[in-house]
């Protein structure tokens, strides 16, 4: 007879500052009296991608095989994987059809391998309402995001959307209050 897997619960969270900016993601994993938990931080990355990062590292904490229930405020993550869309999107060579191609599909990846490992039903909770795993969770990432020497999210930074985002937050310094100053001549 095989073992019956253990149940856990993980509640997740991902944060950015500005967006895209410097993010944090965290874990905390609940069986019986036992808790966890985890977090960490890129220097340039999305609130997305910390969402999806924070599945990641919660299911990978994991030694064997489990039953997951994983609670997360981000409806991208929750209803993604509840309409098994990373699957379709995996099956057409990470194509959303008509929308073009899928985002974040180095993450993606590794979710759909960790719940290929684990049984993982994905619940979505209501953030900053009041409960506490949850809350707990926007603050250890919150301060993850504002660590100083986050590493480089290597899966963002160097993509067309990271040198869109640098752009953007150069021309943001550029044509800030200062800037209507005349400049000496």
């Amino acid at each position: 007879m095989k073992p019956v897997p253990k149940a856990v619960t993980i509640y997740t969270d991902g944060a950015c500052i500005k967006n895209p900016g410097p993010g944090g993601y965290s874990v905390v994993l609940l069986h019986g009296e036992h808790r966890k938990e985890l977090s960490g931080g890129f220097r340039l990355t999305t609130n997305n991608r910390m969402e999806l990062m924070a599945a990641i590292v919660g299911l990978r904490a994991l030694k064997r095989a489990c039953r997951v229930t994983l609670y997360s405020d981000s409806e991208y993550l929750v209803t993604s994987m509840q309409a098994g869309l990373p699957q379709q999107w995996r099956s057409r060579g990470w194509r959303r059809g008509k929308r073009g191609p899928a985002l974040n599909t180095d993450l993606w990846e590794q979710v759909l391998h960790y719940c290929s490992t684990h049984h993982v039903t994905f619940e979505w909770v209501r953030g900053h309402s009041g409960n506490p795993e949850n809350e707990r969770c926007d603050e250890l990432s919150q301060q993850a995001a504002r660590q100083v020497g986050l590493p480089k999210d290597v899966g963002y930074e160097g993509t067309d959307a990271a040198r869109v985002a640098i752009a953007k937050a150069s021309r943001r310094r550029l044509v800030g209050p200062a800037a209507s100053f005349p400049l000496p001549t």
